[in-house]
């Protein structure tokens, strides 16, 4: 093997996205990709040996934090872009209409898939523009204490989705007795009522089983008032809406080692041209941030917001102190199949989704994003709870990098799937939007990242990815309870 003017033997069969050291490392020296360290030697490794986790401990390395020292403001484009999508009465835009029932608790779920049904099954063909009725359904909603942090994030994490660009029309549905109140939640975030416009009549944007006499009458209640409300819905044209108005959410899942060598830092370049026309790109999945940082505190805009990360970092820290488990723990069993050995490896390519772009702001999980360009939204690394935040935070587009098959989709945002390598593209055709591979093959990061950039506002623009296309995204919805259940 020859890489540059190194020639080595190979010492072992090395999986294809593993790592082969380039030169002799001790035990308890670094063991150093993409410039920085990744973990340390747990014996000596040889020149030509393979480098994973039968010989490299996780121990993070001291980083060395700075502030503000590493700003490059994009260049601004020659020409503004627009894309197709919806202009909201309120002035929003979305890039798909949804009509959602959502759940405030698991006791209403299935009450909320029944009316979803009912409605997909006798009215939506008559009313083309509308994208689907999802129901927007969950796990929780009690078990917990009232008004707590956990609530107010749950309300939050809701409220994100009733009032979604991305949704034409919202109804909420409880079951009366649990902890996330329907009423609370209305009350919290000021959800209007839901009007009627042929007599002007409003009609209520909460119902409660329990208070409307059980699961069919609520059924058959809130299938009559959203069945009024269709036809509005329906009346929506699209429209030219300049694209420094999409917030799109950036993610990796199912990663392996080419991850961070040719889609995520694909999807960086994509998200430098994005922010160059005065878009938004979230990142999330603080832990895995970890052991990378120190990188993303020299972009930030002020040290106010480099020390907002910081605090992040330190609360994940303790959190995982708390449960008694390790950062570490995030690598799951196909990370490491495809190559991946330690969390500071992964997050050292995960934060290239973010690209080159100035750190404007750290939010919390599912806070709405009002700042435009590169922004930080703290999360789990679970794919589905970090999309949900996302998601509820504004994005009206995801984009999902993976090098394993992540067979993931998201209503009411559309998830562009990129994969890292292309006989994994090939072998998934039918879930695999855009091939990354290629960069091995020989082409650029930024000739990819282009391709990814023109997706992202053909997506906008109404084109269907691949997962909207096989109907996926009716059971990702995840919203994040950090706290204890009771």
């Amino acid at each position: 093997m020859t890489v540059g003017v190194t020639t080595l033997a190979i010492l072992a069969e090395i999986p294809a996205g593993h790592k082969v050291a380039l030169c002799e490392i001790p035990e308890g020296q670094p063991v150093v990709k993409f410039g920085h360290t990744i973990g340390y030697a747990s014996e000596d490794i040889a020149a030509g040996d393979w480098v994973h986790v039968h010989n490299v401990h996780a121990t993070k390395p001291g980083l060395d934090y700075q502030f503000s020292t590493e700003i490059r403001d994009p260049v601004p484009p020659d020409e503004q872009r627009f894309f197709n999508g919806y202009r909201r009465p309120d002035g929003r835009c979305g890039t798909r209409n949804y009509v959602a029932i959502v759940s405030t608790v698991n006791c209403s779920a299935t009450t909320a898939r029944y009316v979803a049904n009912e409605l997909v099954q006798t009215s939506l063909a008559d009313y083309p523009n509308i994208d689907g009725i999802v129901a927007v359904v969950h796990k929780g909603g009690c078990a917990m204490g009232f008004g707590d942090s956990d609530h107010t994030l749950l309300n939050r994490t809701l409220a994100g989705f009733v009032n979604h660009p991305n949704v034409a029309v919202a109804l909420v549905i409880g079951l009366g007795c649990e902890t996330a109140q329907a009423g609370y939640l209305q009350q919290q975030h000021s959800l209007v009522q839901l009007e009627v416009s042929q007599d002007g009549a409003t009609q209520p944007m909460v119902l409660n089983i329990q208070d409307v006499g059980g699961v069919r009458k609520t059924v058959d209640r809130a299938v009559g008032v959203l069945g009024e409300l269709l036809p509005l819905a329906n009346d929506v044209v699209r429209e030219p809406i300049p694209i420094s108005e999409l917030k799109v959410a950036l993610e990796c899942g199912g990663s392996d080692g080419n991850s961070g060598v040719t889609a995520n830092p694909a999807v960086g370049a994509a998200a430098d041209l994005l922010v160059s026309h005065g878009g938004t790109v979230i990142l999330s999945e603080t832990p895995e941030m970890y052991g990378a940082e120190h990188l993303l505190t020299r972009r930030a805009i002020s040290r106010e917001v480099g020390e907002q990360l910081l605090d992040r970092i330190r609360w994940w820290e303790d959190y995982a102190r708390r449960y008694d488990v390790t950062i570490n723990n995030n690598p799951s069993v196909g990370n490491k199949t495809g190559g991946l050995t330690t969390i500071f490896e992964k997050s050292l390519g995960a934060i290239t989704k973010g690209g080159t772009s100035p750190l404007r702001a750290v939010y919390r999980y599912a806070e709405p994003i009002v700042e435009s360009g590169f922004v930080i939204m703290d999360s789990p690394g679970f794919d589905p709870t970090s999309v949900t935040g996302k998601v509820a935070s504004g994005a009206q587009i995801v984009v999902f990098t993976t090098g394993r098959g992540s067979c993931f989709g998201c209503k009411p945002s559309p998830t562009i799937k990129v994969a890292t390598n292309t006989p994994m593209f090939r072998r998934m055709a039918d879930d695999m939007d855009v091939n990354a591979g290629t960069i091995l093959e020989g082409e650029s990061v930024a000739s990819v990242g282009e391709r990814i950039f023109e997706r992202i506002i053909t997506t906008a623009s109404g084109e269907p990815t691949l997962s909207e296309s096989q109907g996926i995204g009716d059971e990702e919805f995840s919203p994040w309870q950090p706290g204890p259940v009771f």
